[in-house]
């Protein structure tokens, strides 16, 4: 929109009567400029040009006869009137702004798509590193402390480089958070153990079941009762789950407890999640919060992994064992990177959207890395667990919508 203003002076002296005289002076494009009436009213508004305009007060004739202009918009404000110039452009400041915000809006979800896309992504290569590395080095402890070894160094390497702000944590929010870091070093040691016993896809249709252990603990712990829609929807998932393990080719009480128990350590820790965030005296943002649990988790499971499994991770210990050492550094590694690095994006989609939403995506992630672990690894399935692992993926995407429907409050 373009706008103009203008100084009217008819109180100057010295003017000889009949006789007109226009000056006009623009300098160099002032940000706000007056509009002076005949009884002294100062009328301000931020114009382009300045305009002075003098005639003679005796003088009848309209000031359309003397300035050419757009026509004026009066709207009162204090003190006077605010003279806008009317539009002249073609497009409308409301259709500007509605194209920006449709942009900004473009951009945020081609953002979130490449973040899920990633988080996808980066999932599905750990679990096929990780379960080369296992079957070939079967040391879960030793994997496992690689990982948040790696982990670790990546931490640092974000806080040196300022990638991620670098946090200040008090004593007390380090006692607090070190139960979460506990629970967390469990929950991926086990998943780790299962995923060594069996084949990625029955980990991850047992790893279904944990919606049944979020319920359980929150209501114990939290006091969140569940509704009759959420164990209505619990009752899918344990179903599914039951059909699966009876029909799972390579089924083992080992790796089926081990991802029972992962269950139960990841859904510990958000428990303890939610009771830390209410306690906590300062805030920590989900990436710092989970950048300091696995340092910890490195420190608390080092000591366990040299009292159990030794140092097992050396050229000579794999090469007396007959092992690739190349191919299982190597492997090890971009295992321990997609790891780190798929918990990080799922921390920063949560940001950004709800945890329905988040759930809603972990079910979809499930299903992705089931299906390309089969593939992959040519995993034999039979049709009856085909159908136990679809109503137990079916099963947590209702729970993960029925999540929505509160309570009514008597």
């Amino acid at each position: 929109m373009q706008t103009s203003s203008f100084n009217l002076s008819t109180t100057i002296p010295n003017l000889k009567p009949r006789h007109h005289r226009l000056t006009t002076q623009t300098p160099n494009l002032p940000s706000s400029i007056t509009f002076r009436s005949v009884n002294g009213v100062s009328l301000s508004t931020n114009m382009l040009p300045v305009i002075r305009c003098s005639v003679n007060s005796n003088n009848n004739r309209k000031l359309g006869d003397w300035i050419s202009a757009p026509a004026l918009e009066k709207e009162r404000g204090d003190g006077g009137v605010e003279v806008k110039a009317a539009e002249v452009s073609g497009e409308g400041v409301g259709d500007g702004g509605e194209a920006v915000v449709a942009k900004s809006k473009m951009a945020e979800t081609l953002v979130l798509g490449s973040l899920f896309g990633l988080w996808y992504l980066f999932n599905i290569y750990f679990n096929i590193y990780n379960k080369q590395v296992l079957k070939v080095f079967p040391n879960p402890i030793t994997v496992t402390t690689v990982q948040f070894a790696v982990g670790s160094v990546i931490v640092f390497l974000m806080w040196t480089l300022n990638l991620h702000k670098r946090p200040k944590i008090s004593g007390a929010q380090l006692l607090a958070i070190l139960p979460l870091a506990m629970v967390h070093t469990l929950g991926n040691l086990f998943t780790n153990m299962s995923l060594g016993k069996v084949a990625v896809s029955f980990t991850h249709t047992i790893k279904a079941m944990e919606p049944f252990f979020s319920v359980v603990l929150s209501a114990m712990f939290l006091g969140e009762m569940p509704t009759p829609w959420v164990v209505g929807s619990l009752l899918p998932i344990a179903g599914g789950v039951a059909l699966a393990s009876m029909t799972e080719a390579s089924f083992n009480w080992a790796g089926f407890w081990s991802a029972m128990a992962s269950n139960l350590s990841n859904q510990s820790r958000n428990v303890l999640s939610k009771k830390f965030m209410v306690k906590k005296e300062e805030s920590l943002d989900n990436i710092t919060l989970f950048s300091i649990i696995t340092i910890m988790s490195f420190f608390l499971l080092s000591p366990v992994t040299l009292l159990t499994e030794g140092v097992r991770v050396t050229p000579a210990y794999l090469t007396a064992a007959g092992l690739n050492v190349k191919q299982v550094y190597v492997r090890s590694l971009l295992a321990a990177i997609c790891f780190h690095a798929y918990q990080q994006v799922s921390y920063m989609i949560l940001q950004r959207v709800s945890p329905v939403t988040h759930s809603v995506g972990n079910c979809v992630k499930r299903v992705v890395v089931i299906v390309t672990s089969v593939l992959f690894f040519r995993t034999p399935v039979s049709p009856i667990n085909s159908i136990g692992t679809g109503v137990a993926l079916a099963g947590v995407f209702l729970y993960s919508q029925v999540k929505r429907l509160k309570p009514k409050k008597a």
